[in-house]
């Protein structure tokens, strides 16, 4: 039997977190998803429903859970040792992290993972392969995936340059609203009592919004983008007081997706309010009482940075 997937149309809110995962699907670059609130709140169930939304009965679009206590040789690869005893053959196991390339690698509760291993597949996600070097073995593998990483920072922070590596970040909280979790209860209810009808009655839903993704990634590289955005990218990243230079990139690639996924064919303002938090959530340092953080910047400071993104 296959194993049924609750529809990813279906679920009821987190809709920062749904338009994350969707803008970096259309552009795998953006690097990654970080989710940060409370447990129970069906994080992974959302990111298991997208991975089944863009699978189909000719390819798989990989989900791999990355757990916690896995091992380097899990993570990375080994030789199988059965067929190397048994058989006198050398054959490579495939690490997690090859496995999960074009499609989705999840971690839950990714501030607990161990900061070598972290490192290591910030890497792969970064550079799309790996290299896995053991007695015997000497080899690359192909690590494209999109990265979406679970915590609750009460347990623990992540490392701020390993933050900064993710390219969008959401906070997840319980729903207050009355309606939304019951509407939430009623979906659950439905889904497990009759699962089979339930997706039947979410196909078409879950086609047009599979469509509408495979077309905007299609389309990611015909969206025209003018100096003005790059300039309002560039004005957002330094009212917020960020580090380096990710965030201006990020806030166009991410504005770009968006506006490819809105069937538009240039990037406006509006994509990038719509986007901005996402990028800049986990890398403001903007100061408490809304003093904006470039009200000192030097016109040659601003335009010395103007340069360095437009070079990068």
């Amino acid at each position: 039997m296959t194993k049924q997937v609750f529809p990813f149309s279906a679920i009821v809110g987190q809709e920062d977190f749904k338009l994350a995962l969707i803008l970096c699907i259309i552009d795998p670059t953006i690097g990654g998803v970080l989710a940060l609130g409370d447990k129970g709140t069906g994080k992974t169930t959302l990111v298991r429903s997208l991975s089944n939304l863009l699978s189909d009965e000719k390819q798989q679009f990989p989900f791999i859970n990355l757990p916690l206590g896995a091992s380097e040789d899990r993570v990375l690869g080994n030789v199988d040792l059965e067929k190397l005893i048994n058989d006198k053959k050398q054959v490579i196991q495939k690490g997690l992290l090859a496995q999960a390339n074009q499609g989705i690698l999840y971690i839950d509760e990714i501030n607990l993972l161990n900061d070598y291993l972290m490192d290591t597949l910030l890497d792969a996600a970064a550079t799309g392969s790996y290299f896995l070097e053991r007695e015997g073995i000497s080899t690359t593998f192909d690590s494209r995936f999109c990265l979406v990483g679970t915590m609750n920072p009460e347990e623990g922070e992540l490392r701020p340059q390993l933050k900064d590596r993710f390219g969008l970040s959401v906070q997840i909280s319980t729903p207050q609203d009355k309606e939304v979790r019951k509407a939430i209860i009623k979906n659950r209810l439905m889904f497990d009592t009759h699962p089979t009808a339930f997706i039947a009655n979410h196909q078409e839903q879950e086609e047009a919004l599979k469509n509408e993704i495979f077309s905007a990634k299609s389309a990611l590289f015909d969206i025209e983008l003018n100096d003005e955005m790059i300039s309002k990218a560039a004005d957002l990243a330094l009212d917020n007081a960020v580090e380096g230079i990710r965030a201006d990139i990020l806030l166009i690639k991410a504005a770009r997706a968006f506006a490819s996924f809105q069937h538009r064919k240039i990037v406006t303002e509006t994509d990038l309010e719509k986007v901005a938090p996402l990028v800049l959530n986990h890398r403001s340092n903007k100061k408490p009482n809304g003093q904006q953080s470039n009200q000192n910047e030097s016109p040659e400071k601003k335009k010395t940075r103007m340069n360095q993104f437009l070079n990068i």
